[in-house]
């Protein structure tokens, strides 16, 4: 008997003594991972006060093609009055060019040019009455025609492929033209003219692509159609003058180089399209036991 209430003792000991136990086992913390932080890209603005921003600079060569749209002169004598030339040749020729431009944006641009045509040779025939009593002559005429033509052009970029950009473009100004003495030479007599220079309103029509070589400079390749209105030619002689042509068509096939200073301009059209990178997110890190 002794030993059951012993026993039953010892169990009701054990059993109060196991909640005890159970509170003093080690209860371990959660400590929660920090939220991944992902970080946004930085869009950096580009400033409008950066020096030269959106000028270019220009420089250009070209090969062109000159046709007369008439030419007179003026006679004295029986009979006077206003003849033609009954032909007229400008051989072909050369110029150079320089200018400064502004992107106004990445389709609009404008700029001023100026350009000198080097000298092209000319060559004419009349036909007239010489001599007394008057008989049928032919004179053959030889002279030269240099200009200054500055424009103010502006254009329509149309969208770049591929680093190309083609362009549409119009133009307004004026030009001065010069013309070397006449020398007419009829049956072996030859009487020179004093050559002229005038002033006089010009226009152009252009198109052409440019290529991007950095993101600054650009190579142009175009064609440009200038017009220039008529003026006076050679000044009088003994005889005949002053003479006038009735203005020029002129057909121009021109290279040059654009490069462009600050954020704007050619970085525009010419600068590397932006790189797609997919964005992963890290793997966040499993709770921590401590």
């Amino acid at each position: 008997m002794k030993k059951l209430r012993t026993g039953a003792l010892a169990t009701a000991m054990i059993a109060g003594a196991m909640p005890a136990f159970a509170a003093d086992l080690y209860q371990p913390e959660v400590v929660q991972a920090p939220p991944a932080v992902i970080e946004q890209p930085t869009m950096i603005a580009e400033s409008s006060s950066d020096w030269g921003d959106g000028w270019y600079i220009r420089g250009d060569i070209d090969y062109h093609r000159t046709a007369l749209r008439g030419t007179h002169y003026i006679t004295y004598g029986t009979p006077g009055g206003t003849n033609q030339f009954a032909r007229t040749e400008l051989k072909d020729s050369f110029s150079v060019g320089a200018g400064i431009g502004y992107n106004i944006s990445k389709y609009i641009r404008a700029d001023i040019t100026a350009d000198y045509w080097m000298k092209a040779d000319f060559r004419g025939r009349t036909v007239g009455t010489c001599g007394t009593p008057p008989a049928p002559c032919v004179s053959s005429d030889k002279g030269g025609l240099s200009a200054l033509v500055v424009l103010a052009n502006a254009y329509v970029d149309l969208g770049t492929y591929h680093g190309i950009t083609p362009y549409v473009g119009a133009g307004i100004g004026a030009a001065q033209v010069k013309w070397d003495k006449l020398r007419n030479t009829v049956g072996g007599v030859t009487t020179t003219h004093r050559g002229d220079t005038s002033g006089r309103m010009a226009w152009a029509l252009m198109a052409g692509a440019s290529y991007c070589l950095t993101d600054k400079a650009e190579l142009d390749l175009g064609y440009r159609y200038t017009r220039i209105s008529g003026g006076r030619m050679f000044q009088y002689a003994p005889a005949a003058g002053p003479g006038f042509d009735d203005g020029m068509h002129v057909h121009e096939v021109r290279a040059g180089l654009r490069y462009s200073f600050g954020n704007k301009g050619a970085s525009t059209r010419c600068a590397p399209s932006p790189q797609v990178v997919s964005y992963q997110p890290e793997p966040q890190p499993l709770p921590v036991y401590k």
